[in-house]
């Protein structure tokens, strides 16, 4: 069995691509897996630029097929933000919660609702081309957390006709409607016959 790269650390976005690419030809192995810890210098301003940033950097390292991403969540009232930066919105390695209080002091004194979308950018590389495809969730910022399935905006972020936030659904509710999902699925089919 042939195998593809997820340039990812993050074991909640893997767990959630190898379940939209479940039934995948491919054997699809993570960052985690291979040990490799390095930080990838995600400078670009948009969620493309870095997800093929991620792509080419691990594709030139162990020259096997990769797939990576960049996501984030912009938010309305905050012309955008955190966008390209919501991993270190509170800084350079800010906890999911560090960036959540963040999050709610900025929106604390703005009207609700506060509309916002989580967004994904994905790609495949293979050494000679790139194929991309993205994914939106619309939804809205609650100020109060809830739920503990999820990782990152999730306990704040009710997607849109949902009345939980995306961290009180369970994963295969989450996976039906995520942003990431939508993303890989996309990505699956635009690369059908390789995944």
């Amino acid at each position: 069995m042939s195998k593809l790269i997820f340039a990812s650390q993050n074991s909640g976005k893997i767990r959630e691509v190898k379940s939209t690419l479940f039934d995948s030809k491919l054997e699809i192995i993570s960052l985690i897996d291979l040990n490799d810890f390095e930080d990838i210098l995600e400078d670009g301003i948009t969620f493309e630029e870095n997800a093929r940033k991620k792509a080419l950097h691990v594709y030139n390292k162990y020259k096997i097929p990769v797939i990576a991403d960049d996501s984030g969540l912009s938010v309305e009232q905050l012309n955008g933000r955190p966008g390209v930066y919501s991993a270190r919105y509170s800084g350079e390695n800010a906890t999911s919660e560090q960036n959540n209080l963040k999050l709610i002091k900025e929106l604390w004194n703005k009207p609700a609702p506060h509309y916002a979308a989580f967004i994904c950018f994905a790609v495949y590389y293979d050494g000679m081309e790139f194929i991309s495809a993205d994914g939106e969730v619309k939804g809205a910022i609650t100020l109060v957390p809830k739920g503990n399935s999820g990782f990152g905006y999730d306990p704040l972020f009710i997607p849109q006709y949902y009345e939980r936030t995306m961290a009180e659904l369970n994963s295969e509710e989450k996976n039906k409607i995520s942003h990431r999902s939508i993303a890989f699925t996309e990505l699956k089919i635009k690369l059908k016959g390789i995944l």
